[in-house]
């Protein structure tokens, strides 16, 4: 007795005929293609048994069918973007929605090396600095106006130059008769220590620490012999060709201050009147 092989679902016999094998059992092609065969999301036919099928993103597609919603071309074997439910080739995509490069006009491609800043973009090797016409790549760039530099080219080009070494001030420096100086390079003229930030003065166009200016050009007090500098809100008395602090103008007898008042001097010393009409 010969064993029966018939189509799982209409019963017919597929002894010569073309058949596909299931897990339940084998189904004639028409069969097969009415149950188990998907949908064209596009066409929205029947992808049969003989048809290539592409699937992307729960959609079904025939091979012919899955194509760019702009350029019609085929992305059977292209690389597509989605975008929203358009599928579009490469080229349509970057067309449309990339950015482009800002020195060349041309597509920056996705998935490509890129500098983008302030809303503009560019490509990588098209980013390149105004003064020595190099890519700037991931270095650190200065913008001015509408030109980039890189930083040696900005700081050779544009940056201030110390007065005393002659070298680019990069950050914060010192204004002096409205030259710029390195805090370092600002120093007393005399002992060398460092003016910024110090209350200094000058001789000559030249800066000096208030204790070396003192020592070196101020009047001298003839009663304590140190320097009246006038810093500090600190005054002096001068009389004939000598000079004196506030606080050391007094009697040379009784100590009281002279300051204001009147006095009788009497060879070296200064004396206030009571102590004058003693002699």
């Amino acid at each position: 007795m010969t064993e029966c092989f018939d189509c799982d679902n209409c019963k017919e016999s597929l002894y010569g005929r073309k058949y596909i094998q299931m897990d339940n059992g084998p189904y004639c092609i028409p069969c097969y293609d009415a149950h188990f065969a998907n949908t064209c999301d596009e066409c929205k036919e029947l992808i049969g048994h003989d048809c290539r099928e592409l699937y992307y993103e729960d959609r079904h597609y025939h091979e012919h069918c899955f194509r760019c919603f702009r350029c019609d071309r085929s992305l059977a074997d292209e690389p597509f973007t989605c975008q929203g439910e358009e599928l579009l080739c490469n080229d349509c995509y970057c067309s449309e929605f990339s950015s482009k490069c800002v020195a060349c006009e041309k597509t920056v491609m996705p998935g490509s090396r890129k500098l983008e800043y302030n809303g503009q973009t560019w490509h990588e090797h098209c980013f390149i600095c105004s003064s020595c016409q190099q890519p700037i790549g991931s270095r650190s760039f200065i913008p001015d106006k509408q030109d980039y530099y890189c930083v040696p080219c900005y700081e050779s080009k544009f940056a201030p130059r110390c007065t005393r070494c002659k070298k680019t001030l990069t950050k914060g420096g010192v204004t002096y008769r409205d030259e710029p100086w390195h805090k370092e390079c600002f120093v007393c003229t005399g002992c060398k220590t460092p003016l910024a930030g110090q209350q200094f003065t000058s001789q000559d166009d030249n800066p000096y620490c208030i204790k070396c200016f003192g020592n070196l050009y101020a009047k001298k007090c003839s009663a304590c012999t140190k320097p009246i500098t006038g810093f500090g809100g600190g005054k002096y008395v001068s009389f004939e060709d000598r000079h004196w602090h506030h606080n050391c103008f007094n009697c040379a007898r009784c100590n009281t201050s002279l300051v204001g008042k009147g006095f009788i001097p009497d060879n070296d010393e200064i004396l206030c009147r009571d102590c004058s009409s003693d002699l």
